[in-house]
């Protein structure tokens, strides 16, 4: 291939030339610091000022099978693309890397080994060197030495976690060929700051390990095979599928916000979750990466889509939840975390418990770091004992149920050191799996926090990079409910790009750089918050204000209220008489009252101030005033009332009613004539023809007392104004007090709620460990079944717990015999010490073994250990019966063949002895005892070559003995000359058989002497 034609830039850094020569890099292309020139390069960090050099970065990641893959993605890519190209693969440390000079064949853009410091440009391709980690700052490529061992590194995952933190949007993965997981954990970070992920086909990948981890996140835009990636790319990030800034919405899109409403109503309605309160550029932003996946290029197309493939609506849910995580995600804040719970927990009384919330778990790395923080705090407080409680919560099904499983990948001991993995994780097959000790200890449940009542009394509560995705509204509602939920002196551990605006109040920062802040004990009234479904608000329900007296008099059961009045003037008064509330309201009338009242003009009303008569009026509004506010009887006399045959004199009585309590706070007006003489009935009638002087003495009188009615009622509004005012403080002081008093039964319903949700999440905890326990207990079941083992337990007093069904032909035991003791059975044995044994190993924990047999002639061997926990205790013992019937009577057929063939070699009339293949002598018969002269009992046990003080040492005989004992085939007619003491010289003809049974060696063999000479 050519030289580019396009001259290098001024400042770029040294190309590799087609003949693999490196040129020198211009002095510019290096950020360093001259003055540090002679101990290296010192990095100067400089933000890009240019907008020109806000271009696109792509890393190209693999492995095994990846150069392959590299030459089809540059051959198909133009040399004037605009971006900026990083390919970081596994490379044999110790060796220099030819990969600079293999790429610059395929492609037209400049190609570099990277070295520290230098700069990125756009149409340029950068290497890593072998043995080195890269990572990215403002556009410069920085080379740190690696901190794992060379068969534990992770360089694509280490360079993507950078470039998500310095690129953002402007990144761009590619993962290649390759072998094991690595880039899965880094595609998620860039995955997290809108970046996009791009993965060769796995059917095209020579090692397609790597393309299918990174197709397993469920983060990937495109799979396609290396030679369609270029173009999809260049597609990509030239014509964005929606004209919006790093997906912000533009003034007038009205169309966009509609059909976004509609999605959101979409999801609501399969899955339950809003996330219409979620940031609108992070939900544009996965939306554009869904319709980019269908190529599809508007809102209402994909609205349609949507409504069309419920599916999707699925896939576009686990999109919006962004579930990016790893285990110790910056390390440096978990070790100032551990600084802040140390005095926490050395406060805490022993056994009590440690309360954590961690919500938005995800897929659970978090929560298990979480786990293991707290144990090594715990580590350094001397013999405390604490419970620790971790309550993990997400919205998504599918991480809840990953992390309750507690596996992950081997890629993880990049994230988690060897000391934490051999503590916290088991080895296994294909990664790392949670310890149980560390899984018991952190709850995992599905929970909205958008919607579901916290979990309280917490000590600890860890909400990192979740509140970024959320709007300021939901964020300004959170922060008072973390407030609530925390105990006082709580810590709230956020991350590091969140932060409290506008509740510093609640929360005192104990350190800055990572978010970690400790919860002020301060009033914080949560009514404040809105838009919240479930109730948090310790806002006082609205207290009904105290209804006003009725302007109508409210209706009274006639038949009681008659009785009690009839029965109230029959022992006072039997005259006309009414009864009336304060106002004068008229509610029930005695007798004929018509003399002293009549209908008022209008409308009708009974109102006795208004039926009143015209002479009698004021002093009946006096008498009943006077009477309701003294509670006392008011009598007047000598009330003049005008009558046809002239004046009538009346007295007017008004009684305050206090009893019964049905009458209480009403008054009684009774109208009683007096006698009024002829005297007086003229006198009245001539003060009515007096002069005009009497009239206006008269009316002067009534006016005196007019005033000082008037005087009285202003005196005793006065002093009914002072009390309202005094009743008013009252019943605001009552007002505060049940606001206080509904705050706290708000409280009370908040912690019920919350404390519900827990009881919740421990019960499917529980119905979880009941399913696990009837599994358990059903594969007991059937291996003590598959076994056919009669199997009895008992406890420490010797009662049956359990047994297997075998056990009826020992001991006929039924289900309802559980809890009896064993004593209270006739067991089917020839054995009477069942019972003692059982004693025996309670007493001294030892096993018992022995073979007992039943009275229907089956033998067994019949065990008893003690039962022990796992905790070590012993509750009880264990009784085993294995049937050994058929062992017993192959035990009596070999006894009696063997006594059959020793009586057969008996009665022979040849000498005869049986030996082993050892040469030790078993058996002889009698004529061999006499041709020989020894004891046969002697004889027995003794080496063939020690019988008869050595005679049968024979070296022709042993040869014939271990030819035998080779082939398997005898030997006939040995001719053998020996010695025997006190019968002198013989010489012998001897021969030699296997003995077999059944066709199969035995191991014996039979020494036979067929003449004996001298």
């Amino acid at each position: 291939m050519s030289t580019p034609n396009t001259a290098p830039n001024s400042d770029a850094p040294a190309p590799v030339v087609p003949d693999g020569r490196l040129l020198p890099a211009p002095a510019d292309s290096l950020i360093t610091d001259d003055e540090d020139a002679d101990t290296g390069p010192a990095v100067v960090v400089r933000p890009p000022a240019d907008p020109a050099e806000r271009f696109a970065v792509v890393a190209l990641g693999g492995s095994a099978g990846s150069i392959e893959a590299l030459e089809r993605f540059f051959q198909n890519l133009p040399a004037t693309s605009g971006l900026a190209y990083v390919v970081v693969l596994h490379l044999v440390h110790d060796q220099r890397s030819h990969l600079p000079e293999v790429l610059q064949q395929f492609t037209n853009m400049l190609v570099y080994e990277i070295e520290d410091g230098m700069k990125l440009r756009p149409n340029t391709v950068y290497v890593l060197p072998p043995d080195k980690d890269l990572s990215l700052l403002n556009n410069v490529l920085l080379l740190v030495p690696p901190t794992q061992a060379p068969g534990h590194r992770l360089p694509i995952d280490f360079f993507l976690q950078s470039l998500a933190k310095d690129a953002r949007e402007r990144a761009v993965a590619i993962i290649l060929s390759g072998m094991g997981s690595d880039g899965a954990l880094g595609l998620k970070m860039v995955m997290e700051n809108f970046g996009m992920i791009m993965v060769q086909d796995p059917e095209t990948a020579e090692y397609d390990s790597m393309p299918r981890a990174a197709v397993a996140t469920e983060f990937v835009d495109y799979v396609l095979p290396p030679e369609e990636l270029p173009a999809r790319l260049l597609e990509y990030m030239q014509q964005p599928v929606l004209e919006r800034p790093n997906g912000a919405l533009q003034p007038g899109d009205a169309k966009p916000t509609n059909a976004l409403q509609k999605i959101f109503l979409l999801i609501r309605t399969q899955t339950g979750h809003d996330f219409s309160l979620y940031k609108r550029n992070t939900v544009f932003r996965r939306i554009d990466r869904r319709m980019n996946a269908h190529q599809i290029r508007d809102f209402a197309q994909y609205v349609r889509f949507l409504q069309e493939n419920p599916h999707e609506v699925e896939l576009l849910f686990k999109e919006l939840l962004i579930g990016v995580t790893k285990f110790f995600r910056d390390a440096e804040a978990f070790d100032a975390l551990k600084n802040y719970l140390l005095p926490i927990l050395r406060a805490k009384p022993v056994d009590s418990v440690v309360r954590i919330w961690a919500p938005g778990c995800s897929t659970g790395e978090e929560a298990y770091t979480l786990a293991m923080t707290l144990q090594e705090c715990l580590d350094q407080l001397p013999t405390k004992y604490l419970k620790l409680q971790i309550f993990a919560t997400d919205i998504n099904a599918d991480g809840i149920d990953h992390a309750r499983a507690g596996f992950y990948p081997a890629n993880i001991e990049a994230d988690v050191s060897g000391e934490r993995l051999k503590r916290f994780f088991t080895a296994v097959e294909g990664g790392y799996q949670i310890r149980k000790e560390v899984r018991d200890v952190v709850v995992f449940a599905l929970h909205n926090i958008n919607k579901d009542a916290p979990f309280i009394k917490l000590d600890l509560l860890v909400c990192r990079n979740l509140l970024i995705y959320l709007s300021s509204e939901l964020q300004r509602n959170l922060l008072p409910v973390f407030h609530y939920a925390l105990n006082p002196d709580g810590l709230l551990f956020l991350g590091p790009s969140e932060n409290m605006t506008g509740f510093q109040t609640l929360f005192t920062p104990l350190d800055v750089k990572w978010k970690i802040s400790r919860r002020n004990d301060v009033p914080y009234s949560l009514a404040r918050i809105s838009n919240f479904p479930f109730s948090l608000s310790r806002q006082a329900a609205a207290v009904p204000a105290i209804a006003p007296p009725a302007m109508n008099p409210s209706p009274r059961k006639e038949g009681q209220f008659v009785t009690l009045i009839q029965k109230m003037l029959l022992r006072t008064f039997a005259p006309p008489a009414v009864v009336i509330n304060s106002k004068g309201e008229i509610l029930f009338v005695n007798g004929r009252t018509g003399r002293y009242l009549e209908p008022a003009p209008g409308l009708g009303a009974m109102n006795v101030f208004d039926m009143a008569r015209e002479e009698m009026g004021f002093e009946l509004s006096g008498a009943v005033h006077r009477a309701h506010l003294q509670h006392e009887d008011v009598l007047v006399e000598n009330v003049k009332l005008r009558t046809e045959g002239g004046y009538q004199l009346v007295r007017l009585t008004v009684k305050y009613l206090d009893a019964p309590e049905a009458l209480a706070g009403l008054l009684l007006v009774v109208f009683e004539d007096m006698p009024t003489s002829k005297r007086q009935r003229r006198q009245a009638q001539a003060q009515e023809s007096l002069t005009r002087d009497s009239v206006v003495l008269a009316l002067e009188k009534e006016l005196q007392y007019t005033k000082h009615r008037l005087q009285t009622t202003v005196e005793e509004m006065e002093s009914s104004l002072e009390e309202l005012k005094s009743t008013n403080e009252e019943l605001q002081s009552a007002n505060e007090e049940l606001q206080s008093t509904n705050e706290e039964a708000m409280t009370n319903k908040e912690e019920m709620q919350s404390l519900n949700e827990e009881l919740m999440t421990l019960n499917v905890q529980y119905l979880n460990k009941t399913e696990e326990l009837s599994q358990a207990a059903n594969d007991m079941k059937n291996l003590l079944d598959a076994t056919a083992i009669a199997t009895i337990f008992l406890d420490n007093d010797m009662a049956i717990k359990r047994f297997t069904p075998s056990v009826s032909r020992i001991i006929n035991l039924l289900p309802t015999d559980l809890g009896r003791p064993i004593t209270h059975f006739a067991s089917n044995l020839r054995y009477e010490r069942l019972v003692e044994d059982v004693r025996q190993v309670l007493e001294r924990l030892v096993s018992i073994e022995t073979s007992i047999q039943t009275h229907s002639g089956e033998w067994f061997a019949m065990r008893i250990l003690p039962y022990r926990t796992l905790d070590n205790y012993i509750s009880g013992a264990v009784i085993t019966f294995i049937d050994i019937t058929a062992l017993k009577n192959l035990e009596q057929q070999l006894q009696a063949s063997t006594a059959f063939a020793e009586s057969i070699i008996e009665n022979l009339r040849e000498p005869l002895l049986v030996f082993d293949a050892q040469g030790r002598v078993l058996t002889v018969n009698r004529p061999f005892t006499q041709a020989f002269q020894v004891d046969a009992d002697q004889a027995r046990g003794q080496q063939l070559d020690q019988l008869s003080r050595g005679a049968w040492r024979l070296p022709g005989l042993q040869q014939a003995i271990a030819r035998t004992i080779d082939t398997g085939e005898g030997f006939d007619d040995l001719v053998v000359e020996t010695h025997f003491p006190g019968l002198g010289r013989r010489h012998l003809q001897l021969y030699g058989r296997h003995i077999t049974n059944g066709g199969a060696q035995t191991g014996q063999l039979l020494l036979g002497v067929s003449q004996i000479g001298e």
